[in-house]
């Protein structure tokens, strides 16, 4: 995608104005930094967290930003993880403390001031290594001193993840005899079946270093197939939000349809609109809960970046309804502070403010441009690396009726039919083991990003999973 012929955005125009601005205070090389203690965590720290930046392009300025959990069992030789969250824009701090990472904020209790964290009991850091990345530039805290750095695709995007990895790996080298594992949800699932892909073929051709990958685990993931929106509509009717009767109309008359997104068929395009009415009024990522804005409003953020030390001793005016204080929304307080920046070392005046998701990266600088990955992961599969594809079935985003579609059509055997799974001794969701190694899953209640919403229940799968046990 080229921005040329077009402004730029005015949330980009000020990052690169504030980028070139500090650019001679900015180092040019990878640095990393051990965390001990943040802000609103009691204590230090009961595991390792180190953060940095790892330099993509030492000449126009490129620097992905990440978070790296080491294990808190064994960490020489528990697997590693590179988790890659969606978007593409959000920040892999979505990872660190709101899904299957070390931390979680606190909800029962928010006055404005700068939130709280705990230890997640949870975290899937408790038996791997985890890597969790500001991907792509203009996300999170990534940045670059030139404008043509934050346009991406598909094809690019993935080098860019991959050599951010062998950078990486190069840095930490006593990691690279760990299994190694690409992860992803969303469509960091997507990107991380074509990272997967990228590192085989890079071993295959002796890149160095050599990856020491065995598998993949994706949730949620996009594929950029006709049944990632197809499948919305008998998903939705399932869960009981459209009627049988409105059902079958859609069905009818968009059977054939390439392309939901854009029917061909008028009555297809009305019925779809339709539809998207009914979506529209409820949380599609997870049904259960509430519509919330993620962001914070503007005058908590001016209140924020103009009286910093007021911001954290003083209650906001304009504090959100406690049904709408969500994990996100706290992200957002909490990693626009500057005590917040500081620890994790920040390089000051990099960014102008800092998004969780921020969506201006899918809608103006990122091209979709592989149109399915259903073939990456037929060849990753069949070349005998193992996979586990997880689906919350509160999801409406990409449903898993739509997940297990595309998996059905790789034609492999099924070797344990559908089953229930169990995690503390109740249904935790169903799972279908197939051959050469691949493992379907949906979690109960879970929603778009299920470790989220159902975080035991997708502990115990992710721990019978990567200890090549049956769920």
């Amino acid at each position: 995608m080229s921005t040329s012929g077009r402004q730029l955005p005015l949330l980009l125009q000020a990052a690169l104005c504030h980028v070139l601005f500090f650019s001679l205070l900015s180092s040019s090389f990878s640095a990393s930094y051990n965390i001990t203690h943040l802000p609103g965590f009691d204590g230090s720290l009961p595991f390792r967290l180190e953060t940095g930046y790892v330099t993509m392009n030492a000449t126009s300025g490129a620097e992905l930003f990440y978070y790296f959990v080491e294990s808190e069992r064994n960490p020489s030789e528990d697997p590693l993880l590179l988790w890659l969250i969606g978007g593409p824009g959000c920040s892999g701090i979505n990872g660190l403390a709101l899904d299957m990472g070390p931390l979680k904020f606190k909800l029962d209790y928010f006055d404005g001031q700068l939130p709280n964290l705990y230890a997640n009991p949870f975290a899937w850091t408790k038996i791997s290594n985890m890597i969790f990345v500001d991907w792509p530039i203009g996300t999170g805290f990534s940045y670059s001193k030139t404008a043509k750095d934050y346009t991406t695709e598909d094809v690019e995007g993935t080098a860019f993840i991959y050599k951010f990895l062998r950078k990486w790996l190069i840095d930490h080298p006593s990691f690279l005899s760990n299994p190694f594992y690409m992860g992803g949800d969303s469509y960091g699932g997507k990107v991380a079946v074509l990272t997967a892909h990228k590192i085989i073929e890079g071993n295959e051709g002796g890149q160095k270093p050599l990856i020491n990958i065995k598998g993949y685990l994706v949730g949620n993931t996009i594929t950029g197939e006709k049944v990632d929106t197809s499948s919305q509509a008998p998903h939705a009717y399932g869960l009981g939000i459209i009627s049988k009767e409105f059902y079958k109309l859609i069905m009818a008359h968009c059977a054939g349809e390439k392309d939901f997104k854009k029917p061909q068929n008028v009555l297809c395009a009305t019925h779809l609109e339709t539809l998207n009415g009914f979506l529209s009024e409820i949380d599609v990522y997870s049904i259960l809960d509430p519509t919330c804005p993620d962001e914070p409003p503007t005058s908590a953020m001016r209140s924020l970046k103009e009286n910093q030390e007021e911001f954290i001793s003083s209650p906001l005016s304009s504090v959100p309804d406690i049904s709408c204080i969500t994990a996100a929304l706290l992200a957002n307080y909490w990693a626009n502070h500057h005590l917040v920046k500081e620890a994790l070392h920040v390089k000051e005046g990099t960014i102008e403010r800092f998004h969780l998701d921020n969506f201006d990266v899918d809608s103006y600088f990122y091209t979709r441009s592989v149109p399915s990955i259903v073939p990456y992961h037929y060849s990753l599969i069949t070349r005998g690396f193992r996979a586990l594809v997880y689906s919350g079935d509160h999801d409406l985003s990409i449903p898993f009726l739509g997940t297990l579609e595309w998996i059905k059509s790789l034609n492999f055997s099924v070797l344990e039919p559908r089953r229930s799974w169990h995690a503390g001794g109740q249904v935790a969701g169903y799972t279908i083991l197939f051959s050469n190694n691949l493992t379907f899953a949906t979690v109960k209640g879970g929603s778009h990003i299920a470790p989220d919403t159902m975080p035991f229940e997708c502990f115990v799968m992710f721990e019978r999973w990567i200890s090549h046990q049956s769920l």
